[in-house]
């Protein structure tokens, strides 16, 4: 009797080892095998969106790159490494605004990529026509050096040409409309040198339109900012001579009334190469709700930024807050409204999960997971919606083909009170 109680406390005694010992075999092995099985399902999601990208070119619309060659290089490339790891070079290393190289653009299966000819708007009314020029001469000069992996692109069919010869189709974007010295002669030269957009106002008011700062007054900036409501007429012929040349208008940066003016204007679908939806950040260079509508009547693209100033408002942000406003803007204007403008290397604060341009894909694979994102959808938010865009810009300039060039020049009041460096009685 005693050997049975002996033997059966033994048995009780195992047995509560292996209850134990499963129980941390549980403990262990259930989080690791579900890591293992997310991992495996985030691999299939990459290759589906590898395939993606195989077929659409996924198409950024906005990247200051030039802008931190000249701050850095003074816009001499002789000794630039653009096709090595530049987190490995300095001051590229050094920088929380550097984003990009070939390197990193080859791993985000980047496509096409709208260079930004950007200069800052204290050179309005001084050297600002100078400087765009030195700004497109850089990035024709840093395709030119890399031609086996870059093309210069002026035309939505060369965006696809690109696309198949494995090379980065790199477009040209002039930032803000100081950038014309207020002359159309100037528009239609920037347009000759490859420009195929322009963002019509940065951060100041241009003689003929009104930028975000006048929707956002503060300390710095008066209430009384507005100064066109608007457009004014001359900035409807910038619009008008801008359709004719079939160069798409960009409305990121700009005041919501030079918004409407512009939809009410345009003939052609504009394009926001670098914003976000206002309802989801109270910021004066997102987009709100009822231009989202009239957007989608105008066939135009608003190419989500990834600041996290314009993402959360605050100074974090996640990839997944750059789904909310993909999603949002899809909410509201249609999936065919919705493009990618990520703004590197003109931001200082990225979201975590999209810290530079390799990481294109993993916002798609996120998008992936969710049932109202097709193929499909896919392919028109990386690209498609772009070049839809881009064509129809180009159809409304062929159909203009017979139209000549506007030769308005802007009036004396727009001008009052502002001092161009000009030749007198010209």
């Amino acid at each position: 009797r005693v050997v049975l109680e002996l033997d059966c406390k033994q048995w009780l005694a195992v047995c509560g080892l292996l209850i134990v010992a499963a129980a941390l075999g549980v403990g262990v092995g259930v989080p690791l095998a579900l890591e293992l099985r997310s991992s495996r399902l985030l691999e299939a999601r990459l290759q589906v969106v590898r395939r993606i990208l195989k077929e659409v070119p996924l198409i950024d619309g906005h990247n200051d790159l030039p802008w931190n060659i000249r701050k850095f290089l003074h816009n001499q490339l002789h000794d630039f490494k653009f096709s090595e790891d530049l987190r490995q070079q300095e001051p590229w290393s050094q920088s929380v605004w550097s984003h990009t190289d070939l390197h990193r653009l080859k791993q985000g299966m980047v496509g096409a990529q709208f260079w930004s000819a950007y200069v800052p708007c204290e050179s309005q009314y001084l050297d600002s026509v100078q400087l765009t020029l030195e700004q497109i001469d850089v990035i024709r000069r840093l395709v030119d050096k890399y031609p086996t992996q870059m093309q210069l692109v002026t035309s939505s069919k060369g965006i696809e040409e690109a696309h198949r010869s494995g090379r980065v189709a790199s477009l040209i974007g002039v930032e803000g409309g100081h950038s014309l010295g207020s002359s159309l002669a100037v528009l239609r030269m920037f347009y000759q040198l490859g420009a195929r957009y322009m963002t019509l106002t940065h951060t100041c008011n241009t003689p003929w339109a009104d930028s975000s700062l006048a929707d956002d007054p503060s300390d710095t900036v008066p209430i009384d900012f507005v100064e066109h409501g608007g457009l004014s007429t001359f900035g409807k012929l910038v619009i008008q001579e801008m359709n004719r040349l079939g160069m798409m208008v960009d409305l990121s940066h700009v005041s919501v009334q030079t918004m409407k003016d512009a939809l009410d204007t345009t003939k052609a679908p504009v394009i926001f190469s670098h914003s976000s939806a206002l309802a989801l950040c109270n910021a004066s260079r997102n987009v709100p709700d009822h231009i989202l509508r009239k957007l989608a009547i105008n066939g135009g693209i608003v190419m989500v930024s990834f600041f996290n100033n314009l993402l959360s408002c605050t100074d974090t942000a996640t990839l997944h807050d750059v789904i909310a406003h993909i999603n949002h803007i899809r909410a509201v204007a249609g999936v065919n409204h919705v493009g990618l403008g990520a703004g590197y290397d003109g931001i200082n604060l990225t979201p975590t999960g999209l810290e530079d341009v390799s990481r294109y894909p993993m916002l798609l694979a996120e998008l992936a997971r969710d049932r109202l994102w097709s193929s499909t959808d896919l392919k028109k938010l990386a690209g498609a919606n772009l070049v839809r865009v881009f064509r129809e810009v180009e159809k409304v300039r062929d159909d203009w083909s017979n139209v000549g060039p506007t030769e308005d020049w802007i009036s004396m009041e727009d001008l009052d009170g502002k001092t161009y460096c000009r030749y007198p009685g010209t």
